[in-house]
């Protein structure tokens, strides 16, 4: 079976062109600021971590205050290197807050490094259901019944003339649950259940979900 043939692709090619540029811009600033040997090498190294580090927080969790803070922070410190070594700065004579700054960056890449991968990603929010219904305002009492009338005395009804016997009435429809209420719900019941060890029962489950009584017994039904 034949190889398959090289392709060089020119976005990598270019991609290796600007981290090698821009890395080397970071190792002369660095070194102008007084970080000599082998510390001028790790600053391009520090720089270029927590912009991936940042970059891979936004990709895998979305946007958030915390990795866009920290992507921006690691852009600009590789921007303004290659800014500042375009001969816009004299590396003979770096000015005192530079090297300050390129001083204090193996800290602030270190926290920004921890809070990006220890903080936890945005909760879920805790309840889908619906927003509870009003409640219903108690019926005033009805006033006192005039004493009835005395009954006479039943009349017997030809056979022929009884009226047909009452059926049955028929049961109620159940209660419709949206799919959506329902996922939630084995969601509390399963988190429920593990923490105290027992099944949710339908009070604590209508209390969780905010919902009337007729949908809660509804959607235990469901999750038996």
């Amino acid at each position: 079976m034949a190889r398959p043939a090289l392709r060089i692709d020119a976005v990598l090619v270019q991609a290796v062109i600007a981290g090698a540029l821009s890395f080397a811009h970071l190792h002369d600033l660095a070194a102008a600021a007084g970080q000599d040997g082998w510390k001028a090498w790790a600053y391009p190294v520090s720089v270029d971590l927590l912009l991936v580090a940042a970059w891979r927080r936004l990709r895998t969790d979305g946007p958030s205050r915390l990795a866009w803070c920290w992507f921006v922070i690691a852009l600009v410190a590789s921007l303004g290197a290659n800014v500042a070594t375009a001969g816009l700065l004299d590396l003979d004579d770096v000015p005192a807050w530079l090297r300050i700054l390129v001083a204090a960056w193996p800290a602030l890449a270190f926290m920004g490094g921890t809070l990006l991968t220890h903080s936890p990603a945005r909760p879920e929010p805790d309840t889908l259901a619906p927003p509870a219904p009003e409640p219903v305002p108690a019926a005033e009492p009805e006033p006192a019944a005039a004493e009835p009338d005395p009954v006479p005395d039943p009349v017997a009804v030809p056979a022929s003339e009884e009226p047909p016997a009452l059926t049955t009435a028929a049961p109620s429809p159940p209660v419709p649950v949206p799919a959506a209420l329902v996922d939630h719900a084995r969601k509390v019941a399963a988190d429920h259940e593990k923490r105290t060890g027992a099944r949710i029962d339908t009070d604590t489950l209508r209390a969780r979900l905010g919902v009337p009584p007729h949908l809660a017994d509804a959607i235990a039904a469901q999750l038996t």
